[in-house]
């Protein structure tokens, strides 16, 4: 058993985003690398477009939520980050990684301690998870309830696409509306995250009598995050966001819980196909349904 590092765990400052962004993509791409199915295409380490959303979302959260946020120092070099939010009653691990030399040395288990500190005034968390065992063996031990994650994969069949009615593109004047579906699906609103999904993403909304939903769309036609008061206008999101998909390009729905089988519905009936991959992790709640968690703004 390798010893303890002792490593300074200390506030995160805006000054380690660049540190953190590149020590998030190593790590998770290492993850990747020892985890995904060999028939599964090849990881790639994340683009560095992706890497300054990242950069934008974390710097979000270090101005509303500084008590959340933290790195972990060894010799005056960054070695890990832990990124949490507190939204209403609900803690969130939005970002968690230690560089692979620096694993299975205690540090993960100090900045996971210094982040959920933050949520010792809620009466839920959630995040989500990658297959790394070590990582899952932490959070079980913890007091997270493990829910496997599945994700669908696939070229959209255009021909199985339904029209769907009373589906908008949306806006920032339908945040109110945003976070009364967020509390009736998760038990929380996302705030002020959705401005910052906003600034990255497609949103479309559906608002009818019998109930509402919304997604947020990325450039291939991915829905991210899909929230709905019921089934029906879930899938009916999630069908316009993969009509957006460009045709013969494959694309992918990640984090869908067996509490959403809809999800599933929408994706077979899409030609897609089911794969299981990483784990939502809750507690002191059930899985929110009908809901697709975005990966880390949850």
């Amino acid at each position: 058993m390798a010893a303890m590092t002792q490593a300074l765990i200390r506030p995160a400052r805006e000054s380690d985003l660049e540190a953190m962004a590149a020590i998030t993509a190593a790590s998770y791409h290492a993850v990747d690398e020892r985890t995904f199915q060999r028939a599964w295409p090849d990881p790639v380490p994340r683009p560095p477009s992706r890497n300054g959303a990242w950069m934008n979302r974390t710097r979000q959260a270090l101005r509303t939520d500084p008590g959340g946020c933290w790195v972990a120092e060894v010799d005056g070099v960054v070695v890990g980050g832990a990124i949490s939010r507190v939204r209403e009653l609900m803690w969130i691990l939005a970002s968690f990684a230690v560089t692979p030399g620096h694993q299975g040395q205690g540090v993960g288990t100090q900045l996971l301690a210094a982040a959920m500190h933050h949520g010792r005034g809620c009466l839920r968390g959630m995040f989500a998870s990658s297959a790394d065992p070590g990582a899952v063996r932490r959070y079980r031990l913890a007091g997270f309830t493990l829910h496997p994650q599945m994700f669908v994969t696939g070229v959209v069949d255009r021909s199985a696409i339904p029209v769907v009615d009373r589906v908008r593109e949306g806006s920032a004047g339908d945040i109110h509306l945003l976070d009364s579906i967020d509390r009736a699906t998760r038990g929380a609103a996302h705030l002020s995250d959705h401005e910052v999904l906003l600034e990255q993403f497609r949103l479309i909304v559906c608002e009818r009598s019998s109930g509402s939903a919304y997604a947020y769309v990325a450039e291939d036609g991915a829905p991210v995050l899909v929230a709905g008061t019921t089934r029906r206008t879930a899938s009916d999101v999630m069908w316009e966001a993969l009509a957006s998909s460009a045709p013969g390009t494959s694309v992918a729905v990640h984090h869908v819980t067996a509490a959403n089988e809809w999800a599933l519905d929408v994706g077979l009936a899409a030609r897609m196909s089911v794969h299981q991959s990483g784990y939502l992790c809750l507690r002191g709640m059930a899985p929110p349904s009908p809901y697709v968690h975005h990966g880390s703004m949850l």
